[in-house]
């Protein structure tokens, strides 16, 4: 694949070819980021979640300059991160007709501002890919590539019609449920302010059948990620199609309700699936969760919303805010790379190296030490070639397993058209 170098890239690929000098150590590694870097510009890169807000794609939100979201475009380019799935996130809320609507109204939102953000701000720059031969292409031209993404079937509300709607739009995943049950499955985390019990459906709900079958007649990849166990098994047995698991992590390293166990893994990769490891802190370590537990106390004791920035506070309350994230970081420290290799390894030695793949959860709580936003997207190449994967081992979690899942869920809808 032909691609245009990125400026960030091209340093980091001449300082690890200055000079053999320093421990062996240091030359080892220089070898390593060295390789890493030439074969980060040869694969593909695309990471299966991206979450974007409402005002995405406005004055307010531009993607086309680098701000304090975790993805805009001179980010990619300076990570080399070539393709990304930008998320139409709903959140559940109570199941009434004016709460859908709404629901649905967000959506509208969403689409239209992944489409502003590709056909009027900056159709130069990325282009919205419909299919896998739609994403080699435009990343062989040099342009960024957007794909498209549901996060929760809440969307649909019980309307089976709008799963065409917005397939047209670009749909290419929707996530069966969030946190708190829908219509269609069981979440993975019920939340007692909706009125969930433990399960509502026991998995997928009788429409939920109808849900996946209408997916897989029309190409929607069906996604497990944050839906319970027992709606993810049934998933795996109700869908024609291989299944995806968009951003989630392993349960057998961090036991966490949001991550699959190693039943889940082996009947992901029965079916055909692939598992995109999501770099989420607390769905890495238990330090990770802990610190993300007092960083969300620590907002709160400010009065902070989402989105705003310590910056915001004043200047005494921001010293007192920077001395508690002082605080934080040196009692619970982060996530790493590492750490977030170290689940791969355990898909790929469990589940066989075809049925995984990388998601970041940016701008959606994701974010790890070394891969704090787009723009470090090589750290994780590094850390990949320092464990020893091959060049094609790296082409397949960077991209072509998920490639491979979508080509063949269009090969299911074809079938099932005729």
């Amino acid at each position: 694949m032909v691609r245009t170098t990125t400026a960030a890239l091209v340093p980091v690929l001449a300082l690890s070819l200055s000079a053999g000098c320093g421990s062996p150590e240091e030359r080892q590694e220089r070898a390593v980021t060295a390789r890493a870097t030439a074969l980060h510009e040869r694969v593909l890169t695309l990471d299966t979640h991206i979450d974007i807000p409402l005002n995405f794609a406005t004055r307010a939100v531009d993607p086309g300059v680098s701000g304090d979201f975790q993805v805009d475009l001179p980010k990619m380019r300076a990570g080399g991160l070539d393709a990304g799935f930008f998320i139409v996130y709903v959140g559940q809320s109570e199941r009434t007709p004016e709460n859908e609507a709404q629901a649905r109204a967000d959506a509208m939102t969403k689409f239209e501002a992944i489409h502003r953000m590709a056909e009027e701000l900056y159709p130069d720059e990325i282009e919205i890919a419909y299919t896998p031969a739609d994403v080699e292409r435009i990343a062989d031209a040099g342009r960024l590539v957007a794909a498209i993404g549901i996060e929760n079937g809440y969307v649909i509300g019980r309307d089976l019609s709008l799963l065409s709607t917005y397939h047209e739009l670009g749909a290419r995943y929707m996530t069966l449920a969030h946190g708190g049950h829908n219509d269609i499955a069981d979440s993975a985390t019920p939340r007692e302010a909706l009125g969930d019990t433990a399960a509502e459906h026991d998995g997928v709900s009788a429409f939920g059948e109808e849900v996946i079958a209408e997916m897989n007649r029309l190409g929607i990849m069906v996604d497990v990620s944050h839906i319970s166990k027992a709606a993810m098994l049934d998933a795996v047995r109700l869908s024609e199609a291989p299944v995806i698991a968009s951003h989630s992590s392993m349960h057998a390293l961090m036991p966490h309700p949001r991550n699959l166990d190693d039943e889940q893994l082996r009947a992901l990769a029965d079916n055909g699936g692939v598992v995109q490891t999501v770099a989420l802190g607390a769905f890495l370590s238990e330090t990770a969760a802990r610190r993300a537990a007092e960083y969300r106390s620590i907002r709160a004791a400010f009065g902070m919303i989402p989105g705003q920035q310590p910056e915001d506070l004043g200047a005494e309350p921001y010293e007192d805010y920077i001395g508690r994230m002082e605080a934080l970081d040196a009692r619970y420290p982060d996530a790493t790379v590492a750490d977030f290799v170290d689940h791969i390894d355990h898909a790929v030695n469990l589940i066989g190296m075809e049925h995984v793949g990388i998601s970041s959860d940016f701008d959606g709580g994701g974010g790890i030490l070394g891969w704090s936003d787009a723009s470090e997207t090589l750290n994780v190449t590094v850390e990949l070639v320092r464990r020893g994967y091959s060049e094609e081992d790296i082409a397949r979690l960077w991209g072509g397993n998920l490639l491979r899942v979508w080509s063949e869920t269009e090969a299911v809808a074809a079938r099932l058209s005729r």
